[in-house]
């Protein structure tokens, strides 16, 4: 069952070439980059707060590859 993604919880800002997607509101405390170019903001007690992908387009493009190939497979 597909769920719906709510639009107000994604966001792109082609600019500067960022996507960022909300997990759950709230004050942010720390970020911690969990891989090159993908940052993930938490809350005081560690939790998910939201997942900041940088240079989105190629980031997410390479994603897109690596994911159809294993596909492919």
């Amino acid at each position: 069952m597909k769920r719906k993604i709510k639009p107000d919880i994604i966001h792109y800002d082609r600019d500067v070439d960022v996507l960022y997607i909300v997990v759950k509101e709230g004050p942010e405390d720390s970020v911690v980059e969990a891989a090159p170019g993908i940052n993930v903001e938490l809350d005081k007690r560690g939790r998910l707060l939201g997942v900041e992908i940088l240079n989105a387009s190629k980031n997410l493009r390479a994603l897109t590859k690596a994911r159809r190939s294993r596909v492919a497979a």
